[in-house]
């Protein structure tokens, strides 16, 4: 028997038993649809999640800060990690307790001394304006909770001038021995203190990061190359390819440094979510099996239908494997079109939940975002494994008609 005429002999179901053929790929579409929304949900998770924590940039760079009193983060730190041939970049972080002066007003707050390359590395981001670039040192970056000390509309911040006090020198006390004695005839030392000198520097408000929970800003390094800072507060390592990254991180061990990067925490992140999806899927696959029984009762009652049918077509010479292939064809046909429909029903339901959220979350000030994230190969696997799963719940009802006796097929009422 020709593929042509298995093909359309198989088909013949579709039209002779249409309700019910109709009801069989309808539950195989619900099992498809409810897997494909729930995993297409946790990837969607799991790709907004890994988008706030990390950039392509910060899978690339190293938090180097100190394992110990002992061993310093210095410009000598520098150097020695640049040695590294996996690094490409290295770039402190400078952090000090200061105060900042604008709009008629004066607060406290943590200035971070950064090279412009930082930001990337870090994964940050800004809500409004943008990061000062190389070359701009009369720019800075300040947090929306400093902006609001200083009385200034996070819409309005691009003609304010913000002054900071940069720390220069610490204060330092020094015992000075004077010429006095005291009663037993030892020279009486007295404590003198340096205090502490500041330059000003005056800024443009380049950017505003969103962050209500506390003050501070970053200033570009260039603006304060005059200043001579004895120690970092850490050091961001670039590497120059992801495959690198445990050599490079082995090197700065090595050194004496305590390592960290945002790439081990989305690797642990992604084997969450990959446990997540496994146990999002199995609530599908357990409406998926039910969907499955049906389509083998809906088989199976096929099969006694047509027994007299698979008798004629015996006899007037259609083998066992031509009787096999046909019903094969059918169930996979089923199972085909049930994978098909699930992914648009499950596309539809997503895409529902997702507009029914976001608008939930405009009404309420909150930010949108894209809830699920359906891969292409996704997909395509998806009614791959819905065909799959048609061709497997068909086969005992394929084996039983491919060995029916002619002669008891014809007899059968």
């Amino acid at each position: 028997m020709l593929s042509l005429d298995v093909l359309r002999i198989s088909s013949r179901s579709f039209k002779n038993n249409r309700l019910r053929t109709l009801l069989t790929i309808l539950g195989i579409s619900i099992g498809i649809g409810a897997i494909f929304f729930l995993v297409s949900l946790g990837y969607g998770f799991q790709k907004l999640i890994l988008e706030k924590i990390a950039t392509e940039d910060s899978l690339l760079s190293l938090d180097v800060t100190q394992e110990n009193e002992a061993i310093k983060l210095n410009q000598g730190s520098v150097d020695s990690i640049k040695e590294i041939k996996e690094v490409v970049g290295v770039y402190p972080l400078i952090s000090q307790d200061t105060q900042i002066i604008g709009n008629g007003l004066t607060s406290s707050a943590k200035a971070n001394v950064v090279n412009s390359n930082f930001f990337s590395l870090e994964g940050m981001t800004v809500a409004r304006g943008a990061f000062f670039q190389e070359g701009e040192d009369d720019k800075l970056v300040i947090s929306l909770a400093a902006l609001q000390l200083l009385d200034i509309n996070p819409d309005l911040f691009k003609d304010i001038d913000i002054t900071v006090k940069i720390k220069e020198k610490e204060e330092r006390e020094t015992i000075v021995a004077t010429n006095d004695v005291d009663a037993e005839g030892n020279k009486i030392t007295q404590k003198m203190v340096t205090p502490a000198s500041f330059i000003e520097k005056t800024y443009k408000i380049g950017g505003v990061i969103e962050d209500l929970s506390s003050s501070y800003v970053y200033i570009p390094d260039v603006s304060v190359s005059s200043v001579q800072f004895s120690d970092y507060d850490k050091l961001k390592v670039k590497v120059d390819s992801t495959k690198n990254i445990d050599q490079a991180r082995n090197g700065i061990i090595e050194k004496g440094f305590f390592v960290s990067s945002v790439s081990e925490t989305v690797e642990q992140a992604r084997q969450i979510f990959t446990i997540a999806q496994i146990v999002l899927s199995l609530f599908g696959v357990v409406a998926l099996v039910v969907s499955a029984i049906g389509m083998f009762n809906t088989m199976t009652i096929a099969l006694l239908e047509r027994t007299q049918e698979i008798g004629i077509m015996k006899a007037i010479g259609a083998s066992s494997l031509d009787i096999w292939k046909m019903f094969l064809t059918e169930s996979m046909m089923i199972g085909f079109f049930g994978g098909f429909i699930g992914v648009i029903l499950g596309f539809i339901a997503s895409q529902i939940l997702n507009f029914g959220i976001n608008w939930l979350a405009g009404v309420f000030g909150g930010d949108r975002a894209q809830l699920f994230f359906i891969p292409f190969w996704f997909v395509i696997f998806v009614i791959i494994f819905s065909t799959i799963v048609g061709l497997i719940t068909g086969f005992y009802p394929a084996r039983r008609a491919a060995r029916l006796n002619a002669l008891e097929a014809l007899r059968y009422k």
